[in-house]
């Protein structure tokens, strides 16, 4: 089976980098600011908290710093989500499933397991983004891009766990 998506008109890896480059100048030229994820998540998960509980979510010091408010990063979030539907309908990727092949072919068609390793890698990821100061969009993107060592030696970090994680789950 050929996983590679190379024959079903996905984009270009090639172009996509090469406008995710030219993103992260304009970012960096129109608002001085890098591309990067993980805060959003975390202001996203500020403004959930101030719905439930204001007084305590106010009181965090990290949301004292880091005010959980809409603000471009979140909008990021959105365009991303933007982009890959663009990507995915113009690339005629829309497979209208819920369980990708791969995943099924190794650990069967549950949504319940699927939907519960899917939040678990997102959380060890948050926690990981947490700890390391920035995603792989903010380190892998924007920090490399300024030739911060601490980004680089992240981004090695992640190719070298996302090539081990594969091959464990699915010996690839």
């Amino acid at each position: 089976m050929d996983y590679s998506g190379s024959d079903v008109g996905a984009w270009s890896p090639y172009l996509v980098g090469a406008l995710i480059g030219v993103l992260s100048m304009a970012t960096f030229y129109f608002s001085n600011q890098p591309i990067g994820a993980s805060t959003a998540y975390a202001r996203v998960a500020g403004l959930i908290g101030k719905l439930f509980s204001k007084r305590h979510t106010e009181s965090l010091k990290f949301y004292q710093e880091t005010k959980p408010k809409i603000q471009w990063d979140v909008m990021l979030l959105f365009g991303i989500l933007l982009g890959a539907y663009i990507a995915a309908y113009t690339g005629d990727e829309f497979t209208g499933r819920w369980i990708p092949q791969l995943w099924e072919e190794h650990f069967g068609s549950s949504h319940a397991l699927r939907l519960g390793v899917a939040f678990l890698g997102g959380a060890v990821m948050a926690f990981g983004a947490r700890l390391a100061g920035g995603c792989t969009s903010g380190h892998g993107i924007s920090g490399t891009m300024q030739l911060s060592v601490g980004s680089w030696i992240a981004l090695m970090c992640f190719f070298i766990g996302g090539a081990v994680t594969a091959n464990l789950m699915f010996g690839i």
